[in-house]
């Protein structure tokens, strides 16, 4: 949750999180935008969304639900899998936004890191070290948390590929029945703190260590 933070006096932290969610939620919606143009449909294109403008893509309730209760949402990108050029259209368009999350916290790990070696002002700056940091966080739980294969998440877009048909078929039937409540019940329990999503944490902490290509 945010709101403690500013109620506590720690606005300048309250302020880095925050733009560093909009940003990675912006990022993360141009991402499925941008593959989806690339798979063939310009849906999200004539909706304005082929942008990294943050006022495309915020809706402004689930950024409200992010500083009220620490978990919200951006606007879903809209596209038409009837348009795509390959079969692995919607799989790959459902990926580009975690793909988009990972890329980001790959450029701040490095920027983070070089910027100390090489001596920049910059690297010699907390709040900008802290900014990086808070960025590679977001970011690498962002893409994880998406990936989950539950709900309307793009997990649940990605899963049905690498199952066997029948499987396939299975999984998205109970998933349409079944999935937005079991996320929402992991939701919960993460709310009232039991740490269902902890491995999250676990999760970015060992691909960060994957992330350094600076010597």
């Amino acid at each position: 949750m945010l709101l403690p933070l500013l109620m506590n006096g720690q606005v300048i932290l309250f302020v880095m999180i925050l733009v560093a969610i909009i940003l990675s939620l912006s990022l993360h919606e141009f991402g499925h935008a941008w593959s989806a143009k690339l798979y063939g449909d310009d849906t999200a294109q004539r909706l304005g969304r082929m942008t990294i403008n943050p006022i495309s893509h915020i809706d402004p309730i689930g950024l409200l639900m992010i500083v009220l209760i620490g978990i919200g949402y951006a606007k879903p990108v809209p596209f038409n899998p009837n348009n795509f050029k390959s079969m692995w259209g919607v799989a790959g368009v459902a990926m580009a936004g975690p793909a988009a999350n990972l890329l980001i916290a790959f450029v701040a790990v490095n920027i983070q890191v070089y910027s100390v070696m090489a001596g920049w002002s910059l690297g010699e700056n907390r709040g900008f070290l802290m900014f990086l940091e808070v960025l590679i966080i977001i970011n690498l739980i962002l893409m994880l948390f998406n990936l989950i294969p539950l709900g309307v998440l793009d997990g649940h877009h990605i899963l049905p590929y690498f199952l066997p048909r029948t499987w396939a078929a299975k999984y998205r039937t109970l998933n349409a029945q079944y999935g937005m409540y079991a996320l929402l019940g992991l939701l919960m329990l993460s709310l009232l703190g039991i740490p269902v999503l902890g491995f999250l944490h676990r999760g970015a902490d060992a691909i960060r260590s994957f992330l350094l290509v600076v010597a």
